[in-house]
């Protein structure tokens, strides 16, 4: 593609990774999404912080603060790369909690060979129970099949037999957002995350995307590494802060 570095800034991207994980309910408060749904997911239940949000700093954390009180959730904020450091003061200040910092990862989109992986187009309930088996599994789908063109991949040992592996694509625009890859304990370091993703790259380049995105916890060594080994730059890191709970 002649380039190795994305295209898009900060900003951009998070609405890019916003739009292929969307909530059931958003609202915008300026620049900044609030997002709600149900408790599943990090990234569907808080307001992510891009751009200025038409208030004073402290009066838009009260906003949000009032905004998750009133679903019975606890008030969130993604405070993506530097342009949030401003906001993460207030909110810090006013002891909101902090994260660890997760990694946005990208990547040209380059199809890759390898086995053949199940794709559907909806998450079997088997796909959910090793994905997140505590979820819920209605405010699971809601979330996880909400984003437009998406795909659920699964590695099974044998025909009907429950997934070893599971992964799941979404195409937004150029981009392939990859989310939720997970592999069972007693199968890891057999190659199976990598035949999983090259499942999800040769999909993403049918469906038009010349990108990809991905999210990884920091302490996530081993997918870190992984990631690394498949061309993935760090582009930038998020973290969350939560509000002190309700008295």
């Amino acid at each position: 593609m002649g380039q190795s570095r994305s295209p898009l800034g900060v900003a951009d991207l998070e609405r890019v990774a916003a739009r292929g994980w969307p909530a059931p309910e958003e609202e915008p408060l300026g620049g900044w999404l609030l997002r709600a749904g149900g408790g599943f997911t990090g990234r569907a239940n808080t307001a992510l912080v891009t751009g200025d949000p038409g208030l004073p700093l402290p009066e838009a954390a009260d906003a949000v603060v009032r905004w998750y009180r009133a679903r019975g959730l606890r008030p969130g904020a993604a405070l993506p790369g530097v342009q949030a450091r401003a906001a993460g003061a207030v909110l810090a200040a006013a002891g909101w909690e902090r994260s660890e910092d997760v990694l946005v990862l990208t990547a040209p989109l380059v199809p890759a060979g390898g086995a053949d992986v199940e794709l559907a187009p909806a998450p079997a309930d088997d796909w959910l129970a090793l994905y997140r088996p505590d979820a819920d599994p209605a405010g699971a789908r809601a979330v996880l099949t909400g984003g437009g063109r998406t795909v659920f991949a699964a590695v099974r040992p044998e025909p009907g037999a429950p997934p070893v592996a599971v992964a799941r694509g979404v195409v937004t625009g150029d981009w392939l957002g990859v989310s939720a890859l997970t592999v069972a304990e007693e199968h890891r370091r057999r190659g199976l995350a990598g035949t999983v993703m090259a499942a999800l790259s040769r999909w993403g380049a049918a469906q038009g995307a010349h990108w990809v995105y991905l999210q990884v916890s920091a302490s996530n060594t081993p997918a870190r590494e992984l990631y690394r080994r498949a061309g993935h730059v760090e582009h930038h890191r998020y973290h969350y802060r939560w509000a002190p709970e309700a008295p």
